[in-house]
């Protein structure tokens, strides 16, 4: 069996730990926000999906895409009672609009 010395050691460490990092930096957009469509999710799939809207607010996101028809942007959203234009931005890159008749 190999010895180590006590300088190779640390070495081996420092690159184990530097290949890790760059693993994980060029996987980053793997582990992109999952998506949801406003136009089409229940308000389970919202809730869990968007930051900041709770079971109420994704309720009344259905409710009011029930009452006017489907959103034709993000910025809609700002419309529903309790989610506002801050709200909206948090959740831009995880609003989709597939089910609009636009798209």
């Amino acid at each position: 069996m190999k010895s180590l010395s006590s300088s190779a050691f640390p070495r081996r460490v420092r690159a184990l730990l530097a290949t890790a990092v760059l693993s994980l930096a060029l996987a980053g957009p793997g582990f992109a926000a999952e998506t949801v469509d406003i136009n089409t999710a229940d308000a389970e799939t919202i809730n869990r999906v968007l930051v900041n809207i709770g079971p109420s607010k994704a309720q009344a996101i259905v409710d009011y895409r029930d009452e006017h028809g489907p959103f034709k942007s993000a910025d809609q959203l700002a419309q529903v009672k309790g989610v506002g234009l801050k709200t909206v931005e948090k959740n831009r890159d995880r609003i989709v609009l597939k089910g609009s008749s636009g798209s």
